[in-house]
């Protein structure tokens, strides 16, 4: 909600405690305590702008029927300096109540004042939340999950952000630990297969076999030739994961500033190992007495704790598990860093480890409410109806690098959240790149464009954007004028609701509405007119789209073209 619209709940919310006092006073209702009431906006406007329970929340206190409750209240209220003109009472004893012109104009200057930053608030109150997405596994290239969950997570954190929230946005590193190990043995099969022959050394089935790791050891051999066929196995593994990791970590840097999304930390998993934080992390599980040994390895008491089984912490061989990383990563996050909340973006196939995480930490002494995990549903690539899995260009499964080379950005980043994250997702690869009021982006981009067409071609003819009266304004009752300007309004309230719920979603859905809006009030209300005041306030209202449409798509990292 803007700024208008949170006055107007809050002294409607005023007005309704006053107006049952009054009543309670006046003996039209009996001594009681005020109940708790909302105040909604309906979905259909034709019950008022706003409205309210307050009478069926009273029937038990006051022991009087609904609609008998809400006539006291409307008998007693004074809506004086509300913005609102009137109140009804509807059905068993809802009220609702009618906006005054003031107020669509108050909206519209609200909209102006702010400028770039409509639709931000102070509703987070500067929390710190770390929004962790992505990190990906840096032994291969990134896959649609990865693509999805990074323009979701980017969103989230842009939504956050807008609703108060201070934001890190974070990648977290895998490198160290057993996929590390596995990374180094993969690239040393095939950078021995180079020359010997790829039937004289036998790649493991649980190795990595993507042709991206034959890439990687064949530009190893291209530096250095044979040099490593004489040294050991360890030396030899350690110099190719030396090599290849960080060529891995930049193309991923390069992939997702092409993404448009910007990381304030890239967190390594190695750090962990390296300032003794997973060591100490272990140490305090011992103390606690929830760990014991079996087999050679370290297990956690997963089942005393939330887990349908124990979990290993550390292996036979020394070497410590994911979940052991991820344990300290989480202390790092919660008590080391001290975010007041940490959000993950994990796959749907991560269900069984939220519980699991949870569980650990509330046995570690932090509080796992401040752990918040978004389970994110796979995507399926469709082009003619049919489902695509191999890139056109390679032929090979599609990376997030394929996609962002065939599809417009601002495409992927938008349709990948135009749908809530728990929801499974089809994307269309053409729809994505039509250029028609079909694709929901570029339908938005285009309502901005028009508007720019529109104070240009005017602008020819000398007819200017100016500063308007209240009474040019309170012109602005068509409507489709009203029913956009109501739209506007809702800009903050979306925000702060995408943010409670954390679902971007709710963002593109508004922008797709506002855009549908402005091109119904443009079909119905021609701008310029014979009345110059009235074509004022259309140019006004135009202004106020214009800027909200703008600040909506860059708040997403989205272009906002001034002509198409």
């Amino acid at each position: 909600m803007s700024i208008i619209v949170k006055q107007v709940q809050d002294k409607l919310t005023a007005a309704i405690g006053a107006a049952f006092k009054k009543a309670i006073s006046a003996g039209a209702l009996p001594e009681a305590e005020i109940p708790a009431f909302n105040i909604e906006v309906p979905a259909d406007r034709a019950n008022g702008d706003f409205s309210t329970n307050a009478a069926m929340a009273g029937a038990r206190v006051f022991r009087r029927a609904p609609r008998q409750i809400a006539d006291a209240v409307c008998a007693n209220i004074d809506l004086e300096g509300t913005y609102v003109a009137k109140c009804e009472v509807a059905g068993a004893g809802f009220i609702n109540f009618y906006l005054s012109d003031e107020y669509y104009s108050a909206i519209l200057r609200d909209v102006r004042a702010c400028g770039a930053d409509y639709g931000r608030s102070d509703y987070g109150e500067g929390k710190t939340i770390n929004v962790e997405f992505v990190s990906a596994n840096p032994t291969g290239p990134m896959h649609m999950g990865n693509a999805r969950g990074g323009a979701l997570g980017d969103c989230l954190a842009a939504v956050l952000d807008w609703a108060g929230y201070k934001v890190t946005r974070e990648f977290y590193v895998n490198d160290a630990g057993n996929q590390i190990a596995k990374f180094g043995l993969s690239l040393d099969v095939r950078y021995q297969q180079i020359f010997k022959g790829e039937d004289a050394v036998e790649l493991p089935e649980d190795s990595y076999h993507g042709e991206d790791i034959k890439e990687r050891a064949q530009q190893f051999a291209d530096i250095h030739g044979d040099k490593y066929m004489s040294a050991t196995e360890e030396e030899r593994r350690a110099a190719l994961v030396e090599f290849a990791l960080p060529l891995n970590i930049d193309k991923m840097h390069a992939n997702l500033d092409k993404y448009r999304i910007d990381y304030d930390v890239w967190f390594r998993e190695s750090s962990l190992y390296n300032s003794g934080e997973l060591e100490e992390t272990l140490g305090l599980l011992k103390d606690k007495g929830l760990t014991y040994e079996k087999d050679g390895a370290i297990w956690y008491k997963a089942t005393e704790h939330g887990g349908e089984k124990d979990e290993v912490l550390v292996r036979a061989n020394r070497n410590p598990t994911y979940f052991a990383a991820d344990i300290a990563y989480h202390r790092n996050k919660l008590e080391g860093r001290k975010f007041d909340k940490a959000i993950n973006i994990w796959g749907a196939d991560h269900h069984g480890h939220v519980a699991r995480m949870k569980g650990v930490l509330e046995a570690l002494g932090t509080d796992s409410t401040k752990l918040d995990i978004i389970l994110m549903q796979l995507v399926r690539l469709t082009r003619g109806g049919e489902v695509v899995r191999m890139s056109k260009r390679t032929g090979k499964s599609i990376t997030l690098e394929d996609l962002l080379e065939e599809i417009p950005i601002d495409a992927v980043r938008f349709l990948f959240n135009i749908r809530e994250p728990g929801s499974q997702m089809d994307f269309d690869l053409d729809l994505a790149v039509e250029q028609s009021a079909q694709n929901p982006v570029y339908y938005c981009q285009y309502a901005h464009a028009r508007i720019c067409s529109i104070f240009k071609k005017l602008g020819i003819e000398d007819i200017n954007a100016v500063e308007c009266t209240d009474d040019e304004l309170k012109l602005l009752t068509a409507p489709e004028e009203r029913e956009l300007i109501s739209h506007l309004a809702s800009l903050t309230g979306e925000i702060v609701n995408s943010a409670k719920n954390y679902d971007p979603a709710r963002i593109t859905r508004y922008c797709v509405e506002l855009a549908t809006l402005f091109h119904k009030f443009y079909n119905a209300c021609r701008v310029s007119s014979e009345d110059e005041a009235l074509t004022n306030a259309r140019l006004y209202l135009c202004s106020c789209v214009k800027a909200t449409l703008s600040n909506v798509l860059t708040m997403l990292r989205i272009t906002v073209p001034e002509s198409m």
